[in-house]
């Protein structure tokens, strides 16, 4: 058994310049961290010098201590293992880069997230940001991957090796580039250490493009000439454009003086969203229409299988971005006992879930307790496939979309599927997303609220000839 320090290794996260992040676990109680050590690599350190980095690497630590606010990654413990230091913070399995499906190749198509979701997620991280400037921070890399995603749907700014503190002179190679490409403002490419406080605002314009798109804006130009993102979104409109013109505009006196300023424009923006929404939720149905009773039924697989993600893509059931390759047209009715029939695929789905978040072990407890009390007078209840649960994904929610109340709670987000991708890691569903992902067998970070959507073969008495 590997450990740093009194920590026991579970997993490698990832690694950077000054070090590698583990999945870590506190024996005594069992609950699981994330744990960076320093450990540069070696080129970085041939560039900069080993006693630099360590310098950098406690300073990171530091500005993180140093700080309280909902929206930046707690620090729990600073420490040494073998003459190396690592500090140990909050884990998250998720993150905004994950969750938009971001790759190595930025410039690649990404994921589309609804703009009320996208304005959720883009407040709180504007908020995290205020917080690290009125501290004396500028953070130099926020990206997707660096906004972690809590349980509670909270985002989290972590990864502070980059930034700059108040007085401090960036003594790097002049030839090593600080930030994240495409993310990263044009001065700061040039002048690492000469950028202010709007260093921190360009990467959130262009987050906002990506975010409503799928796609970066291209701004090759001086004067940041870009396809406004309402040429692709058909539910924004000049307001939008604007709003990101001046984000992300290559000049820094062009932006929004701060991220306050920046954070009070967007408050404006939702403002004028959510009146563009309720004009056309006035002339919305208030339920989805029906399909007509379907007389065969679609059969999909019941039975759970162990499968890796290149298997599912050869099949040709997800699209690149892991998206249902086609979508089934359900054909779902309400009960009085909180289940909702599907006569479209025979399978009857608990309308809501659980009330706090579980792991995977734990789901298969919950519904044994579901089959042993005969939740709404049945006895069947198992894990649903990710065939199964794919059968519940829609597209992305446009404005029109949203006026419809939900028939399934829309609390529960992420649900379980009773597929593994390996021993330690099995398949999911994130509703709200409409696309399949995987997580650890353990994890209750990423799911958050999970429907548990249990399914079973329908009865017979719903069977249509």
């Amino acid at each position: 058994m590997k450990c740093i320090g009194r920590y026991i290794i579970r997993g490698l996260l990832g690694k950077g310049g000054m070090g590698k992040i583990y999945k870590v676990e506190l024996p005594a109680i069992g609950k699981i961290a994330a744990l960076k050590l320093f450990d540069p690599d070696p080129l970085v350190l041939k560039l900069m010098g080993r006693e630099h980095l360590h310098t950098l690497f406690n300073n990171e630590a530091k500005a993180m201590a140093g700080l309280r606010h909902p929206n930046i990654v707690d620090l729990h413990d600073f420490d040494q293992h073998r003459g190396q230091s690592f500090y140990v913070m909050e884990f998250l399995p998720n993150n905004l880069g994950a969750m938009i499906g971001e790759s190595y190749r930025t410039e690649q198509p990404s994921r589309i997230i609804r703009v009320d979701k996208t304005l959720h997620y883009l407040h709180q991280t504007l908020s995290g940001i205020t917080c690290l400037h009125h501290a004396g921070i500028i953070h130099r890399d926020i990206k997707p991957y660096n906004l972690l995603v809590s349980s509670q749907d909270q985002i989290k700014i972590c990864d502070f090796g980059l930034s700059k503190l108040r007085g401090e002179v960036y003594t790097g190679p002049a030839n090593l580039n600080v930030g994240s490409p495409y993310y990263a403002p044009p001065e700061q490419e040039r002048n690492p250490d000469g950028v202010d406080r709007t260093a921190d605002l360009y990467p959130v314009g262009i987050m906002l493009y990506r975010m409503l798109t799928g796609r970066l804006p291209a701004s090759d130009t001086p004067e940041a000439v870009y396809q406004p993102v309402s040429r692709f979104n058909s539910d924004l409109d000049e307001a939008w454009d604007e709003f990101i013109r001046k984000a992300i505009h290559r000049r820094p006196q062009q932006r929004f003086a701060d991220a306050e300023a920046m954070l009070l424009a967007l408050e404006v923006l939702g403002a004028h969203w959510n009146a563009q929404k309720d004009r056309a939720c006035a002339f919305a149905p208030e339920e989805a229409p029906q399909p007509a009773i379907l007389h065969k039924r679609i059969v999909l697989r019941s039975k759970p299988i162990k499968i890796k993600p290149s298997h599912i893509a050869a099949q040709k059931k997800v699209d690149a971005l892991w998206h249902p390759a086609a979508y089934v047209q359900n054909n779902f009715a309400r009960q009085q006992d909180y289940t909702i029939p599907d006569h479209a695929t025979g399978l009857i789905w608990q309308q809501s879930g659980t009330p706090c978040t579980c792991s995977w072990h734990q789901a298969h407890g919950i519904i044994a307790r579901l089959r042993k009390e005969h939740f709404a007078g049945l006895q069947q209840w198992r894990l649903p496939t990710i065939e199964e649960l794919m059968s519940l994904l829609r597209p992305v929610a446009q404005t029109q979309d949203l006026c419809i109340a939900p028939l399934f709670s829309p609390v529960q987000r992420w649900l379980w599927s009773a597929d593994r991708r390996s021993f330690t890691a099995a398949y999911y569903v994130d509703v709200e997303l409409g696309v399949v992902g995987w997580q650890a067998l353990f994890c209750q970070g990423r799911l958050q609220r999970i429907i548990l959507s249990y399914a079973i073969p329908i009865n017979s008495k719903f069977i249509l000839a």
